[in-house]
């Protein structure tokens, strides 16, 4: 329990640090209502039939959980956990912590115990907020969601634990590189590049790893089960998409740990 307390004390000392994640959730409740606020004049037009396509269909997840925001939350989040690793080796504050506390298992048990809460609550702040406004917004053109239509609760689920996943990714990154710059440049690079190079339906081996990386999993995991998006070839499961979520969070908590354990301050 002190060292929790330590932890937490720490995070909320640097004002920077609640500034920034308080700034991004507001933004990506922002933006997620914008986007639905942006389409409700436009839901009741007529929508010409295209060749060979299905006709429209407002799709509420889509719009009211999507992609931009999460892209954000994703981000800010792995900053976030990436710093209270990083940022007390840049300062050599680290040396302190280790000198009061010598079993380093348990002082990065103790980071990764507050990352995760506070990015949870974060998380499900952004994902319910959204998902109860935007579909608030929808009702007065009958198209708005209710919590129990086949896929929300799992949406909203997976867009708010998507966050504390990214925090523990930018955590085992903190602990890997121990910089600032090189530790951001690998969760962009992770998060937002590496998928590009497994998309496609050409070879299945490649799309099948895409389909689990994080946000594609996230992603998956928010589709509504009612649109016509073209999953295409080879789809990721549900299933899969839970698993690949939780062992990446996982994974990432190994290697944190196992890292600060056995390397040099």
């Amino acid at each position: 329990m002190d060292l929790l307390a330590a932890e937490w004390i720490k995070m909320r000392s640097l004002r920077s640090t609640y500034w920034v994640l308080a700034l991004s959730v507001v933004v990506a409740i922002a933006i997620n209502v914008n986007a639905v606020h942006s389409d409700l004049p436009y839901i009741d037009r007529p929508h010409p039939v295209a060749p060979g396509l299905p006709p429209f269909k407002y799709d509420p997840l889509w719009h009211g959980l999507n992609a931009i925001a999460a892209d954000l939350m994703a981000l800010a989040a792995a900053s976030f956990g990436g710093i209270t690793v990083f940022g007390e080796y840049g300062t050599g504050m680290i040396r302190t912590t280790f000198a009061a506390v010598p079993d380093r298992r348990a002082v990065i048990t103790a980071k990764v115990t507050v990352v995760t809460a506070i990015t949870l609550v974060l998380g499900v702040i952004v994902s319910t907020t959204s998902f109860f406004t935007t579909n608030a917004m929808l009702a007065s053109r009958h198209v708005g969601l209710s919590i129990n239509d086949p896929g929300c609760l799992r949406a909203v689920l997976a867009y708010g634990l998507i966050v504390p996943v990214c925090a523990l990714i930018g955590m085992a990154f903190g602990a890997v590189l121990r910089h600032a710059t090189a530790s951001i440049v690998a969760v962009v690079g992770l998060l937002f590049i590496v998928p590009m190079l497994f998309g496609g339906d050409r070879y299945k081996l490649l799309k099948e790893i895409g389909d689990y990386l994080p946000l594609h999993a996230e992603s998956r995991l928010t589709l509504n089960p009612n649109s016509y998006t073209d999953l295409g070839k080879y789809p990721g499961t549900i299933t899969g998409s839970w698993i690949a979520l939780a062992a990446w969070a996982l994974v990432s908590v190994i290697v944190a740990v196992v890292v600060v354990r056995r390397r040099d301050v």
